[in-house]
């Protein structure tokens, strides 16, 4: 199979196509050697439908079991397929960072490669982006995932949709498709893939979802153990900052550093009243040293906060402060003296 794609970049950097919107799937993959043909003929047949000019772009997140060479010998018989190698392992964010970095499409696909997630819903993704989502993310309604996989994402997505007042039942599927505009806002890295509309929901882009077939696993095993529920669990502290106070990181570290201190100094103050009406010895007391703890916790706290406000505001550039979503202006001569 040979394919073509032809995308045409305007001055804006939006790449068009004469008869629709392009799109570029996105497919990390580590050791998943058995499925990647299988996968690739699939996302073919499906594009096939749509009349849209497509690319697929394999990520090689360090694989050792031969699936290099496959997606090495796809890339090279087709010319809409890309392959990005990692030299190693360095994580799904990073992975899906270097494909959405490389994609030219209107549209950007993200699926997982052990053909669980099934390529016939693409279409379905594009349709529900048309009517003017930026952010479609899948909803494994039903899990073909052993109970140990499936209950501690329930109780993730719970959290993050409560914390981040998102309306969405599976933030954590990777199988999503965003706007150009959506994708290439992302920063990704650690474990921040898992919270793409989450990131996204917070600077004000539309997001909704859709149910999903999910197929249990065939090949291979899955890549994520409980260890993912607890760097789970600690990302949600970066997101929140990322998303809520990024422009004002003092405003974060206070709501744990000012209760600290307030209490810890109206401890001390409770003891030096007790101590100027004569009433007693106060520098045996438990209470003097938890007061002194917790003073001087909040104060190196607030302190963290202050230094990060000064680094933010020597490096927040333009586009951290808000999001454009459209400008409407007509076009206008050179401003001429006297024109203001």
């Amino acid at each position: 199979m040979n394919f073509d794609l032809r995308l045409v970049a305007d001055e804006g950097q939006k790449p068009t196509v004469s008869t629709a919107t392009s799109v570029s799937v996105v497919v990390p993959f580590l050791d998943e050697c058995a499925t990647l043909e299988t996968l690739f003929s699939r996302v073919c047949d499906v594009m096939g439908t749509t009349g849209r000019a497509w690319e697929m772009i394999f990520v090689d997140d360090g694989s050792r079991d031969g699936g290099d060479v496959i997606a090495s010998e796809l890339a090279r018989a087709n010319r809409n397929v890309t392959l990005i190698r990692f030299t190693r392992n360095f994580g799904k964010a990073s992975a899906l960072s270097a494909g959405i970095a490389q994609a030219r499409g209107d549209i950007v696909v993200t699926m997982d490669a052990d053909l669980q997630d099934d390529p016939a819903e693409i279409p379905r993704f594009l349709e529900k982006l048309s009517e003017g989502h930026d952010v479609v993310s899948g909803w494994k309604q039903t899990r073909n995932d052993p109970i140990g996989k499936t209950l501690p994402s329930r109780i993730f997505n719970r959290m993050t949709a409560r914390m981040f007042d998102i309306d969405l039942h599976d933030i954590n599927c990777g199988f999503k498709a965003y706007t150009r505009r959506a994708a290439k806002r992302l920063n990704l890295y650690g474990e921040l893939h898992r919270f793409t509309p989450a990131l996204l929901h917070a600077v004000g882009y539309r997001c909704t979802e859709i149910t999903v077939q999910h197929h249990a696993r065939e090949h291979g095993q899955s890549k994520y153990g409980m260890m993912r529920m607890v760097k789970g669990l600690l990302d949600l502290g970066t997101v929140k900052l990322l998303t809520r106070y990024q422009s004002r990181p003092l405003h974060f570290f206070a709501m744990i550093g000012l209760p600290l201190f307030l209490l810890g100094t109206s401890f001390i103050a409770y003891l030096s009243v007790l101590w100027l009406l004569g009433m007693g010895p106060i520098g045996t007391r438990p209470l003097l040293f938890i007061g002194i703890l917790l003073t001087v916790t909040g104060t190196q706290i607030l302190g963290v906060g202050l230094v990060a406000e000064l680094l933010q505001a020597s490096g927040l550039k333009e586009s951290d402060k808000y999001v454009i979503d459209e400008t409407v202006a007509q076009n206008q001569p050179h401003l001429s003296e006297g024109s203001l």
